[in-house]
């Protein structure tokens, strides 16, 4: 019998099972954010009459902030220390969040969340990196990823609950202060609860590859949502070509860099680009109508905030049913299937809120549509991460991850910004041709804005006529709905098709007998958000290969894989990495 066998990884204790409880509530709080925003944008329109296209800034500056500093803030964690990030972008979140909910206007309010964002970035990956450092153990570390994940999906649906409660007794800027006790505890109970993180090794922070990302991404979307505001002219081409310069230059300093903030080399592999193509598009038909869907059920419905929170209760039980349901799927489908049937059912759910008109019966067809559409899109929420790194090769499986939690965030923040420009586009030009003659030239700009400048108006105006103004909004608002589910739908279809066409090659999940010990997490390793709840990574057939992959590729040569770690050598690894102060 051998005497030198490896002992078991050591298992967390209370200590580290309080400090999960402890990192939940930022982690849930993320998603919750979100979904109170939507909520409150009747209210916060009504208040500071913002543009249609300041309105789309409010929304999305939190998604590209997180998404340009998400990699950087990955490094800077390594450096400093991951709780002392936890600890920073707390401090930083409630701050924001104060600004946020006493903004004076809509300029204020755009930095505010374009803060919350940066702060979002340090927070959300923070939490998962200390959960893999805490629990070494398979089984308690699986545990523990799968609370995180579900902890995602829980914010998603009690946020809206929580922001109809605050909304029916105070003004809109109150739903942004739930945060701040939330980030207080983290920042009290941090110290005791959660251990030190450092990486020794960790790589230098280039700056200037974030303000190249924002500077590439950022005057495109200005753009698209200067175009549906003003139509094409000089201010749009300036812009544009600002962007597309600005983002060549990003790509070459990435492929100069030794440690690029994002590899573009890793595009070369199809499989790798075509899993986060799928992953940004799928995220950016969603948001787009899980944008408009809240200001549906309020501003065309009537229904209260409370009503329109409990209605979009059940879209965060759809993602939740669609993730549960997603890997064992895989065990018996190609992922490629399971992700086009998703998208199938997905399209279902965009036709239904195509469907959707008027009165409180509308609004609860938008609600179920939207709940089968996040059903649909969860696979793509589950899977796509995990293609993609298991595609790359193993001593970049942590910048595949970053790069994918960057893509999701990315998908989000396009969503609002391009689907929802469509829907302003048709709104306006709805708008402006059916509002009755005789309107003062201010209350004609302000109802071509948003709907819900248009109903403030409205209710100014003597009563036949205001009733017809908002009648007339209410119709073109309805009209943009109906054009983002149908571009939503669209993208839907040309994914469904895409995916089946070229991921069909990546196999099936193999049916272990027992659970595969998870390896060391690189620097980057715990960028891995929502976009990949913890499911295993299997390598996936190499790209030079799969212009010869059908569908009986499950034999195609893998992807050489580093060897397996030694568990006794892992586990004294995590716990000489772990510093407890």
């Amino acid at each position: 019998m051998p005497t030198n066998a490896a002992p078991a990884a050591p298992r967390a204790g209370l200590k580290q099972w309080f400090g999960l409880v402890m990192l939940l509530l930022p982690t849930a709080l993320m998603t919750a954010d979100l979904g109170v925003l939507w909520l409150a944008t009747p209210y916060l329109t009504a208040d500071l009459q913002p543009t249609s296209s300041q309105l789309l800034w409010v929304t999305d500056s939190y998604g590209f902030m997180t998404a340009g500093f998400l990699v950087i803030m990955g490094t800077l964690g390594d450096r400093i220390g991951r709780r002392k990030l936890l600890m920073i972008g707390s401090v930083l979140f409630i701050a924001a969040s104060v600004i946020a909910a006493y903004a004076p206007s809509a300029l204020v309010l755009i930095i505010g969340r374009g803060l919350l964002g940066i702060a979002g970035a340090a927070v959300l990956p923070s939490t998962l990196s200390l959960i893999t450092t805490m629990f070494v153990d398979a089984r308690q570390r699986g545990a523990a990823i799968a609370a995180w994940v579900t902890a995602l999906s829980l914010g998603l649906g009690v946020g809206p609950v929580l922001g109809g409660v605050l909304l029916g007794s105070f003004w809109w800027g109150s739903v942004f202060l739930i945060a701040v006790p939330v980030m207080v505890l983290a920042l009290v109970t941090a110290p005791v609860l959660l251990p030190e993180y450092r990486d020794p090794a960790a790589g230098r922070l280039d700056l200037l590859s974030v303000l190249l990302f924002l500077l590439g991404i950022l005057p495109v979307v200005y753009a698209i949502k200067h175009a549906a505001e003003s139509g094409v002219d000089v201010a749009f081409g300036v812009a544009l070509v600002v962007g597309l310069v600005f983002g060549t230059l990003f790509v070459r300093r990435q492929r100069a860099l030794p440690n690029p903030l994002i590899d573009v080399r890793l595009f070369a592999n199809r499989t790798f680009t075509m899993a986060l193509v799928t992953l940004m598009l799928g995220m950016m038909a969603l948001n787009g109508v899980e944008y408009v869907v809240p200001q549906l059920l309020q501003l065309v419905s009537g229904m209260s905030p409370m009503d329109a929170a409990l209605w979009l209760l059940p879209s965060a039980a759809g993602l939740m049913l669609g993730s549960q349901l997603t890997p064992p799927l895989t065990r018996t489908f190609r992922p490629a299937y399971v992700i086009g049937g998703g998208q199938v059912v997905a399209l279902v759910g965009y036709a239904m809120i195509w469907a959707t008109g008027e009165g409180y019966g509308g609004g609860v067809l938008a609600s179920v549509g939207l709940t089968v559409v996040m059903f649909g899109v969860a696979p793509i929420s589950v899977l796509c991460t995990g293609i993609a790194v298991g595609s790359a090769p193993a001593e970049k499986a942590g910048v595949a991850a970053g790069t994918g939690q960057t893509s999701y965030e990315l998908g989000l923040a396009l969503g609002i910004a391009v689907v929802g420009s469509v829907s302003v586009a048709v709104y306006r030009s709805d708008v402006a041709d059916r509002l009755p003659a005789g309107l003062p030239e201010d209350a004609v700009a302000q109802v071509r804005d948003t709907l819900g400048s248009a109903v403030a108006v409205s209710e100014t105006l003597p009563g036949a006529q205001g009733a017809e103004v908002a009648a007339v909004a209410r119709a073109a608002f309805l009209d943009g709905f109906h054009a983002s589910a149908i571009f939503s739908g669209a993208v839907a279809l040309v994914l469904t098709v895409l995916v089946v066409t070229l991921l069909r090659h990546v196999p099936s999940t193999p049916r272990a007998t027992e659970p595969a010990e998870p390896t060391e997490p690189g620097p980057s390793a715990e960028a891995v958000g929502p976009a990949a709840p913890a499911a295993a990574v299997e390598p996936v057939p190499n790209a030079a290969d799969e212009d010869a992959a059908d569908e009986g590729a499950a034999g195609d040569p893998p992807r050489a894989q580093a060897p397996a770690a030694d568990p006794e050598g892992s586990a004294a690894d995590e716990r000489e990495r772990v510093e407890r102060v």
